[in-house]
Order: structure tokens, then C-alpha cells, then sequence
């Protein structure tokens, strides 16, 4: 199955980073992942890879770190009505017995019926998008006071490079975790073998914004497919952060991302937390809405789901 899913990512040009198949090996290292296929004329008309885990007496699927997308990708030519409902429940029909499922779909995915027809559940997310086709256009969309005075105290104040060690940016990554008292969702060791993987396929840049210091302000971690780039990780120095070098940071990535890539989309990879909400939209980005299915098939999973929580990752 992995075989005929490997010549698929290769053919399907449109299909997203968080479903190639280098990508699922490099980050579901605690567990294993699979793929769901369905033929038509003996070629894959659409496919949902997964992620499945174990712990304790639980097997389940989930999402891998760091990725943002993944359930069901049907091909262009079965993507209208009936054609994609078909696939969509013969795709559901392989997926293993869990006690639990949790995936976000692609912003492509707008019809989830044949997961609901499966007792699946379904809680609408958003993303945030920004469209660079016209880059004066996404400046004058960002709010005045980042072009007013954010973005003009930090030209004064910093310079943006590229590529220093990893270990300098996962630093400054960990710090905005560490002032919210969160626990950093994946380790120096795991983004070094994902940062590894991305190299290899010319996949990745990282971005610094440094003072005459040579103190880093302000970071963020870059990834691209052929249809747009992600916001996949970033971070600020507390202590620096008055210093605005994450929107002029935000603003050199805007203009790589659109020059230098070729690309005209530019993902956030949105929140539903309140303040981050309102600063993708400072930026000028678009809501952008986006599935997350889950269904329960274990009652003991929901015994011990509601007495700890979910299940970590």
C-alpha cells in the first residue's frame, strides 16, 4: 500500500507537504502511519494516509506534530458530486477499528457528510490565508500601526538572516512556550530530523531577526509545497519583543515567499485563541474554515478521556 502511495505523492503535484509520504515518515516517529486507497482504472483516485497510535490499553488515530492537514485528498477528476462522496466512503471503510479518530482536513474538504453518515463528528476551525498575488496590495492591508511604526522601529533595530543553527532558533521558539507555561509540543531532537528531511527537499528556510547585538528578537521556521507556504513554527525573546522585528520578520517572509518561491499563498496556520486571531488579522489574512472529525468508539476511552483529558500527542 505504501508502495502505490509513494508513486502517488509523486504524480500528484497539487497534494500538500503534510501528505507526502517523507513527511509522514520523519513525523510519526511514535507511532506508525498508513494509508486508505481507492482505485479507479487501476489508478489511485483518493487516498487518506493516517497516523495511528497506542498507548496503554488505547489504540487510536491522530495527528502528527507539526502537521496541519490531513484526511481524505481526491484527484481532480473525482473531486464533483456523486464522485467524491463515493471515494470518501470507501476511504472510510479501510480505515482501521480505534477507540478514538481525530483529523483536521485540507481547506479543500467542504463536505464532510460521509463522515457524518459514519458517526464521526465534526468542529469547524479556522486558518488564516493571505493572498500575495499583489504585494502593495497585503502591505496596505496590514494595520497602520505595524506600517506606521512597528515595522519602522524595527529597521531600525534589527536585520533579517537566514539559516542560523537550529538549535538558535528552537531556543527562541521554546521561550514563547516557556512564558505561557506551556510545554514545548516537540523536541530539539524531533524538529532536527523533520529540519533534516525538509533540506533534502529544498522544503524549508528559517528566519531571524537580529539586533547589532547579535541578539536574536524574533524567529520563524518556513515550510512550502507547489500551492503555498506555512507559518510552521515561530517564537520571541520576552524580553525583546517591544521591539516589533516579528511583523518585519512576517513581512520579509511575505516578500520570499512571493519573489523567490513564486508562490501567491501565504498560510498562518491560524488559531482559535483570541489574541493570535487578532493579530493574523492585523496582518490582513483571511479566515479560512477547516474541518476537525473525531469520533469515540471506545467507552472506556471516554471514561478516561473525561476524567484526564484527551490523550497527549
Amino acid at each position: 500500500m505504501k508502495e502505490r502511495y509513494h508513486k502517488f505523492c509523486q504524480q500528484n503535484k497539487d497534494l500538500p507537504i503534510f501528505f507526502q509520504d517523507w513527511y509522514l515518515d520523519a513525523t510519526c516517529i511514535e507511532g506508525t502511519w498508513d494509508v486508505a486507497i481507492v482505485e479507479k482504472g487501476h489508478q489511485p483516485a483518493g487516498v487518506l494516509p493516517y497516523y495511528l497510535k497506542k498507548k496503554g490499553p488505547f489504540q487510536y488515530i491522530t495527528m502528527p506534530p507539526l502537521t496541519k492537514m490531513m484526511g481524505p485528498f481526491v484527484t481532480a477528476s473525482f473531486r464533483k458530486e456523486p464522485k467524491f462522496t463515493n471515494i470518501c466512503k470507501d476511504l472510510i471503510k479501510q480505515l482501521p477499528a480505534v477507540d478514538y479518530f481525530e483529523q483536521t482536513c485540507a481547506y479543500e474538504i467542504t463536505n464532510w457528510l460521509p463522515f457524518y453518515w459514519n458517526a464521526f463528528q465534526q468542529t469547524t476551525r479556522y486558518s488564516f490565508l493571505l493572498d500575495l498575488e499583489d504585494l502593495e496590495k497585503v502591505y496596505a492591508g496590514f494595520a497602520s500601526n505595524y506600517r506606521n511604526n512597528k515595522m519602522k522601529k524595527a529597521k531600525a533595530t534589527v536585520k533579517i538572516v537566514r539559516d542560523l543553527p537550529l538549535e538558535a532558533f528552537y531556543r527562541v521558539n521554546k521561550l514563547s512556550f516557556d512564558r505561557q507555561n506551556i510545554a514545548v509540543p516537540y523536541s530539539l531532537a524531533f524538529v532536527k530530523q523533520l529540519d533534516k528531511v525538509l533540506q533534502e527537499h529544498q522544503s524549508r528556510t528559517i528566519f531571524f531577526a537580529v539586533d547589532k547585538q547579535e541578539q536574536i528578537h524574533s524567529v520563524a521556521y518556513v515550510i512550502w509545497d507547489n500551492q503555498r507556504a506555512y507559518y510552521l513554527m515561530a517564537g520571541d525573546n520576552p524580553d525583546l519583543r517591544g521591539s516589533g522585528a516579528s511583523i518585519l520578520l512576517v513581512w520579509e517572509i511575505i516578500q520570499f515567499v512571493r519573489h523567490e518561491l513564486g508562490l501567491k499563498e501565504f498560510d498562518f496556520q491560524g488559531s482559535m485563541i483570541q489574541g493570535i486571531e487578532r493579530v493574523r488579522r492585523q496582518f490582513g489574512a483571511q479566515q479560512v474554515p477547516y474541518f476537525l472529525i473525531q469520533r469515540r468508539d471506545s467507552k472506556l476511552f471516554n471514561w478516561f478521556s473525561s476524567w484526564k483529558g484527551r490523550l497527549r500527542r
